[in-house]
């Protein structure tokens, strides 16, 4: 997956992240004068600083595999899991806060859906509409999921009791809408770049890409660290057992290292940190491509992570109905 014979350019897309550090303010006389013989060996320096800091794409046309079993394997699992959780004939309805889960599984299935969209080499004549719109479906989809599985968490065995459905419903509601404001920019920033949708660093407006990358460092990297700290700090305290840990939590895994990256990324190209080496600039191209890679397959890994929360939370509660269902049964042959 990935070839070095098409080095990437100054742009930034789902098919191939990278910079090129062009030097058209200096002219190969400045280097070189015909009239003069070279120099020691270090003044070849001089010659290296001139040529482009080009790297390999890794996520090309060889990729396109990739995307599309990614695509498919979640649109039949985030299905699969939405089939069982609207189903009352599995009692899968007795696992807590089912509603925000389902909400969780459409949130996969959509991005599963709008994968191809982006995915290099599917088709040389997308349009700059669509790939907005791919854009914005497949950060608003990733950022609605990472708002749910915290609010989630926040709420906790409280889910349970069923106590205020209409306030969560309506909090729900406004994550979604927080998450589909949060995707604007990048959907604002996307082209169609020779066929296929990409980021330009080198036209439109610098500040929506760097907001973008601030929303992605927030949601994906902050929001998990905000909760492992309140977790640690209720419990240092002895304030109640806060944030509720359970395995949905693996998901910010697949997407922790994008919004990593992607915001040490835009601090170099905004100039606020300077790489050293072009080497350096290469292994932050590779970081970017290998965390959008990880990234997509969260579509695949949400839906089983779903299924078996609700599989370990419906046979814990199953147990429950029948003791005390014979509670009951002994008051009654009590009172006769």
């Amino acid at each position: 997956m990935g070839n070095c014979l098409n080095p990437v350019e100054s742009t930034f897309s789902l098919g191939g992240n990278g910079s090129q550090k062009d030097f058209e303010g200096y002219g190969w006389s400045e280097f070189y004068d015909a009239n003069e013989t070279y120099g020691p060996f270090e003044d070849y320096g001089a010659l290296d600083l001139a040529a482009p800091c080009r790297s390999c794409s890794l996520l090309d046309e060889s990729s396109l595999a990739y995307f599309i079993l990614a695509s498919v394997l979640g649109i039949l699992a985030s299905g699969a899991v939405l089939f069982t959780l609207l189903r009352s004939l599995l009692h899968w309805q007795l696992c807590p806060g089912w509603p925000i889960l389902a909400q969780v599984a459409v949130g996969s299935g959509v991005f599963s859906i709008v994968v191809p969209i982006l995915a290099p080499g599917l088709s040389r004549a997308q349009s700059t509409i669509l790939c907005h719109l791919g854009y914005w479906t497949w950060y608003s989809t990733a950022f609605a999921q990472a708002l749910l599985i915290g609010f989630y968490a926040c709420l906790g065995p409280r889910l349970s009791t069923g106590q205020n459905p209409g306030l969560t419903l309506g909090l729900t509601v406004a994550l979604w809408g927080v998450a589909a404001l949060s995707a604007l920019p990048i959907a604002l920033a996307s082209n169609s770049s020779q066929g296929s949708c990409s980021l330009s660093y080198s036209r439109g407006p610098g500040a929506l890409k760097f907001i973008h990358a601030a929303a992605c460092f927030a949601v994906f990297v902050l929001l998990p660290l905000a909760l492992l700290g309140a977790k640690a700090l209720k419990k240092a305290l002895g304030k109640g057992p806060g944030p509720w840990v359970n395995i949905l939590w693996i998901w910010f895994i697949f997407w922790w290292p994008h919004g990593l990256v992607l915001g040490f990324d835009s601090l170099v190209r905004s100039k606020a940190l300077q790489l050293p080496t072009c080497l350096a600039q290469q292994a932050l191209d590779l970081s970017l491509q290998l965390a959008e890679a990880l990234a997509v397959l969260h579509c695949v890994a949400t839906p089983p992570l779903l299924a078996l929360f609700c599989h370990r939370a419906t046979h814990s509660s199953l147990p429950s109905a029948p003791l005390a269902n014979r509670g009951s049964s002994h008051l009654l042959e009590g009172k006769a």
